[in-house]
């Protein structure tokens, strides 16, 4: 499929052909059921992500047909359903919450009225409480809890950027947004409020110097949104950024709430 999928996204009229376009949809149903994904983690621990799939994702935005899809009293007109078979795929999906078709949730996830999009992947005990957004291709580890109104980005251009990953045992908290390709690594505790993108400086105050990263949160790390002044020609100015302010205890291990996490720290959420 990946061959085909290469030669459709270079010239479109490809899509014509039933096996380009059967090579898209085959992909997208691969995604559905988790036989592939859009990154994994490498034996090296480090993160990679599969153009060939980003590109076949969207291919399928063309090959697709607009339709109506009534679920309930629900009705929606767009080119990709819903998930299916949520029951047996042991999946709880509150309403209006929904899943899309191409994305993977593995038994145990529970959607509030959330949203998680096409090629996102989500570990089984992980909760996606209500209106938190798991964006396209972002991955979703287990056992974490996206507390309400969380924003995980997407990406699906170019082919081949890293999306979101959210690692196993992560919490983040309400309101919370992260995207650009930013890694939170295992176990780590984001507060109300943090926003984290590729350039926000993610700085370590613990020690007697701080350490300054970008595009990642070290595994167990606990950060809350905090500001920095900078110096501009009209003056100081206060720029958010996000603090490292300690690292998760051993009694804020997997099902202790986000709450019981900062208030070690004297932090509200």
């Amino acid at each position: 499929m990946k061959d085909l999928i290469e030669k459709a996204f270079e010239n479109r009229g490809l899509l014509d052909g039933e096996e380009y376009e059967r090579a898209v949809l085959d992909t997208i149903a691969a995604l559905d059921s988790g036989e592939l994904r859009v990154a994994e983690k490498g034996e090296d621990g480090e993160w990679r992500s599969n153009a060939w799939v980003m590109k076949a994702i969207s291919l399928y935005f063309t090959v697709a047909k607009m339709e109506t899809i009534e679920a309930g009293p629900f009705e929606y007109h767009d080119k990709i359903p819903t998930k299916k078979n949520l029951a047996a795929a042991g999946v709880r999906v509150v309403p209006p919450g929904t899943v899309r078709y191409g994305a993977f949730v593995e038994p145990g996830v529970v959607v509030m009225p959330g949203y998680v999009n096409i090629g996102a992947r989500v570990g089984s005990g992980t909760m996606v409480d209500t209106w938190a957004t798991v964006g396209s291709g972002a991955q979703i580890g287990r056992n974490v809890h996206l507390a309400g109104g969380v924003g995980i980005g997407g990406v699906l251009e170019p082919p081949g950027a890293m999306p979101v990953v959210i690692e196993d045992g992560a919490f983040v908290g309400s309101r919370a947004i992260v995207v650009e390709g930013v890694r939170v690594e295992e176990e780590a505790v984001l507060g109300a409020n943090v926003v984290l993108t590729a350039s926000t400086q993610i700085v370590d105050v613990t020690g007697d110097e701080e350490v300054v990263y970008r595009g990642r949160v070290p595994a167990r790390s606990v950060v809350v949104a905090g500001t920095r002044t900078k110096e501009f020609p009209a003056g100081s100015y206060n720029l958010q950024t996000a603090l490292i302010i300690g690292q998760r205890k051993a009694s804020t291990d997997q099902k202790t709430s986000l709450n019981e996490a900062l208030r070690q720290f004297g932090v509200s959420v």
